[in-house]
């Protein structure tokens, strides 16, 4: 069986220096790089994830954990965390919570257990008792997205207030005054923060807010169709909608189509972030767009940076905050 002696022999180069190329290839130089990979491919050279785990004393693995994995947003971010570990020797074990926080907390459990080397999590528990299990986690965590407070942990995500600022401040320029909000969970970090800025804007332009306007539909596409059904059903409706994201907006869509009603000639809607095939749905829909291949990018970073060294792990928590991105559809019109 051929072992990382024998790569190490063909290539010139020390087991050392193989080992370095196996788990850190961007410390090797190209050269050198280039006449392992050729030496491993020549030898046939398989990589025994049991040894290397001994090696380091940690797992090649890094776990992603979020709630919905079927959502493009999450697809997005899981990606390109995939192509930065895959980059830096590590494979990517993904866990999808449904949005327990039970669930989610078991899910990090066997990981620590399996020692995996960290975890980048979008997390749904809440609350002081899980930020202290998060906050005394002994295995390196990032989070995206969503936000417990009180964990101090690196935490990737977007400017939420301003996601629905934009695109109620959107609506309130094209004359409409009664919007109703399809929120997500009361509680959770996005959730909260979205709804935030739908409120305050609202506020700041001295309207008042209709509170039986404002629903929640567990960002979910079967709650956000009951809440928009709720909504569209009253005799006094509302003339706009905002879905608090992607899947609440395009259950919105649905319950409008399903009713009879046009988009936007009888409602406007509007929503966070980006579905598949968005540009041949009719009417191409008004959303404000997080950037997920960024997200996804700076949590892997933080992470591997974490893992990477004592000094790295020791360093103190960051928030990283970006700037969502408008964009303008067919779905909006003035009153």
């Amino acid at each position: 069986m051929t072992t990382i002696r024998d790569v190490a022999r063909l290539a010139g180069v020390s087991i050392s220096t193989v080992s370095l190329a196996l788990n850190s290839p961007k410390r090797v130089g190209a050269e050198t790089l280039d006449r392992i990979q050729q030496a491993i491919k020549s030898t046939g050279y398989r990589i025994d994830p049991v040894a290397q785990t001994l090696a380091r004393g940690r797992s090649s693995l890094i776990g992603f954990v979020s709630a919905n994995l079927g959502n493009m947003f999450f697809g997005d971010i899981r990606r390109e965390i995939e192509h930065q570990a895959l980059d830096h020797g590590y494979f990517v074990l993904i866990a999808d919570s449904s949005g327990r926080a039970d669930l989610e907390r078991a899910l990090l459990e066997r990981l620590e257990a399996q020692k995996i080397a960290g975890i980048a999590l979008a997390a749904n528990g809440r609350g002081e008792e899980y930020a202290t299990f998060l906050r005394d986690f002994k295995t390196p965590i990032v989070m995206f997205d969503q936000k417990v407070e009180g964990a101090e942990r690196d935490f990737v995500g977007s400017d939420n207030p301003l996601t629905t600022t934009i695109l109620t401040e959107h609506l309130l320029q094209l004359g409409h005054r009664r919007i109703g909000f399809i929120s997500g969970p009361s509680g959770l970090h996005t959730a909260d923060e979205r709804l935030k800025g739908f409120m305050n804007t609202m506020a700041g332009a001295g309207v008042d807010i209709d509170p039986s306007l404002v629903v929640e539909g567990g960002y979910t596409r079967t709650g956000g169709h009951a809440q928009a059904m709720r909504l569209l059903t009253r005799r006094d409706r509302p003339t706009a909608i905002i879905g608090a994201n992607n899947m609440t907006g395009l259950a919105a869509l649905q319950v409008m189509q399903e009713m009879g009603f046009r988009c936007p000639d009888d409602v406007s809607l509007a929503m966070v972030d980006d579905v598949p095939w968005s540009n041949v749905i009719t009417p191409r829909i008004t959303m404000v767009v997080q950037d997920a291949q960024k997200l996804g990018e700076l949590a892997a970073q933080r992470l591997l940076a974490r893992i990477a060294s004592p000094e790295g792990a020791a360093a103190p928590p960051q928030d990283f905050i970006l700037t969502p991105r408008f964009v303008r559809g067919e779905s909006t019109r003035r009153l």
